[in-house]
């Protein structure tokens, strides 16, 4: 038998490793960052054409690379960063393991360009699939730039694997921002086909996390500090009213390092628990700063995951320091124990003399007088009143309202019934017609099957939701017009997804114009959104349960903008109705073409039968 294992030539070891370290444009756009960051850049310049397709290149004002350097650094392994196993427990640079540029340059062409402060001349080096095709002298300014161009020539499969446009670009702008986070001391350009998009110049942290998601977050930020000999963090968490769908905007670092942790995570969770919903997730911008001994970032590929030596530690702190914030900056409720409230009601006038309270005693009072007092009936009450009128035991229920206009369906017994008027047949022949609140959440209503229980924000929610939908088909989507026009700033990706949905904006009934590059300016909204609604609020809200539901539900445009407009202007759960808000509400559900589930697909209610309520006491 002959043999079968055999050594891979370095190319083909190095497409294998490509695939593990490149996955995507925005993979190599990682890699050349943090080479530009380790190079000691003060300044960095990214460039992108096609989404990375055609070309990523990466200029830095570093220290830059000698001849042999320039050389070596396309050769597997090779790396300036360690020299030995142990020097893997003392990284603090970015990257180590010497594989990033001889996968990248095994999947395209590279041209690299670089010069020290002290050579004449620069190098470039040009390597094409994992072959040199030219290394010759050049005149270069101080520092490296690294051009790729033709990402995944030679994997197409690969290469017809990626994304649009959009999403590719999304996942560049993600692995910049991390870096910019990371290094508010570096400024950062970013070029997009030509053109300058995005420019962070040197500034402090929350300077920069400003800068990258908008004006607004100056007021939303909660700074963290925390010091202890295991781990020293600081950073930023957004108050709980800024809470997100989707966990977008939770970046955590340890020694300058973006990782993902889940365990990390929770803990956050776990200092905002009751102050957010369940369904809803904090952001925040954390920094966390350990012995480089006690952790392994030697797990995953993309260097994005971390082992904790006192993982437990650095849980409990996390969370001891999250919370501690928050109730530092009074965002978390307290009592306050020192302020007498005693004589909040008492008025002092200072020309009398202050007395000490008096008890005033009637001395004529019997307790076991049975005569009726002036003020109250003695004895057993109801022996006192005729039980066949009981409703007098239940004052306020004499004079019901009557019922209202006639509605379109009913629910019984699991099925569609037609009902005139809308609470004659489903109210009991007896008793109250009038709905009940139940824990500012539930509409309860008796039917003659039972109980209906109604949640209002899920029958809100389809009751805009097909109404939006009407207006547009009916092209009857009535607008109000701002008396002063709002200017909306988004971030990059936000930006981008509203330009993309103007026209469905439109059709609903928003008039809205671009202004500059991510800045969008308001003329008018539909006629369903109060006047007092907090306009950028509500932009941002659509965009992302827009985005939720694009990846989760796969809506068309149209449909997927009603329903995040729905979501975000129902009635939410805690707020109190009326009596007659409750009964409109459900007159307007059984009026809808399908009252019996949400835009989502969640029932909207449900009945109780009498049966199972017996069953109850039995």
């Amino acid at each position: 038998m002959s043999d079968v294992i055999k050594l891979l030539p370095d190319s083909v070891a190095n497409q294998i490793a490509a695939g593990e370290v490149i996955q995507r444009p925005a993979s190599a756009v990682k890699e050349l960052l943090e080479n530009a960051v380790d190079a000691g850049a003060t300044q960095i310049k990214l460039i992108v054409k096609d989404a990375g397709r055609t070309l990523i290149q990466v200029t830095d004002n570093g220290k830059g690379m000698t001849e042999t350097d320039a050389r070596m650094c396309f050769e597997r392994h090779a790396t300036s960063k360690i020299n030995q196993a142990s020097d893997l427990f003392s990284i603090r640079t970015m990257g180590f393991r010497g594989e990033a540029l001889a996968s990248i340059a095994a999947i395209a062409r590279v041209e690299l360009k670089t010069r020290t402060d002290t050579a004449n001349l620069g190098t470039e080096v040009i390597v094409e699939g994992s072959v040199t095709a030219s290394q010759q002298p050049c005149q270069s300014p101080t520092g490296t730039s690294i051009a790729v161009k033709n990402l995944f020539f030679n994997t197409p499969a690969r290469r017809n694997f990626l994304k649009s446009d959009t999403v590719e670009k999304g996942h560049i702008y993600s692995e910049l921002i991390r870096v910019a986070l990371a290094y508010p001391d570096i400024g950062f350009m970013y070029y997009q086909n030509g053109q300058l998009t995005h420019q962070f110049e040197k500034s402090n942290l929350k300077q920069r996390i400003v800068n990258i998601f908008g004006n607004n977050y100056n007021q939303r930020l909660v700074p963290v500090e925390e010091q202890t000999e295991i781990v020293s963090i600081k950073g930023f968490v957004l108050k709980p009213e800024f809470s997100k769908k989707k966990r977008g905007e939770q970046f955590f670092f340890v020694n300058n390092r973006f990782i993902r942790s889940s365990y990390l995570n929770h803990a956050v969770d776990q200092a905002f628990q009751e102050l957010i919903p369940e369904d809803l997730f904090s952001s925040f911008f954390l920094f966390m700063e350990t012995d480089p001994g006690q952790i392994d970032v030697n797990v995953h590929p993309t260097k994005t995951e971390i082992k904790f030596q006192d993982d437990r530690y650095i849980y409990q702190i996390l969370k001891s320091a999250v919370k501690r914030a928050l109730g530092r900056y009074n965002i978390t409720p307290t009592l306050d124990f020192e302020r007498e409230t005693a004589f909040d009601d008492v008025t002092f006038n200072k020309d009398q003399p202050v007395r000490p309270p008096s008890i005033t005693i009637n001395p004529d009072y019997n307790p076991f007088n049975t005569g009726r007092s002036s003020s109250r009936p003695a004895g057993n009450l109801t022996s006192r009143i005729n039980p066949s009128q009981w409703e007098k035991l239940f004052p306020g229920q004499e004079d019901l309202p009557e019922s209202p206009a006639p509605g379109q369906v009913r629910p019984g017994e699991g099925q569609q019934t037609t009902l005139t008027p809308a609470w004659e047949e489903t109210a009991l022949e007896t008793g109250p017609k009038k709905p009940l609140h139940l824990h500012q959440r539930f509409i309860l209503a008796p039917v003659k099957s039972g109980l209906m229980v109604i949640d209002h924000q899920r029958a809100h929610e389809r009751i805009l939701f097909e109404r939006f939908l009407k207006n547009y088909e009916n092209r009857k989507s009535a607008s109000q017009h701002l008396l002063f026009p709002e200017t909306i700033s988004l971030n990059e990706q936000d930006a981008d997804l509203l330009k993309e949905m103007l026209e469905q904006m439109s059709a609903l009934g928003f008039v809205m114009d671009t202004m500059g590059k991510n800045t969008f300016v308001l003329s008018a909204i539909p006629a369903e959104i109060p006047e007092s609604e907090n306009l950028q609020g509500l932009v941002e809200g659509i965009l992302e349960n827009f985005r939720l539901n694009k990846v989760e539900m796969k809506l068309d445009a149209l449909a997927n903008l009603a329903r995040s407009l729905a979501r975000r202007l129902s009635l939410k759960h805690g707020k109190l109705l009326s009596e007659e808000e409750m009964m409109a509400l459900t007159d307007a559900l059984f009026a809808c073409d399908m009252p019996y589930q949400s835009p989502a697909g969640k029932p909207t209610l449900t009945i109780i039968p009498l049966s199972d309520l017996s069953e109850k006491f039995k």
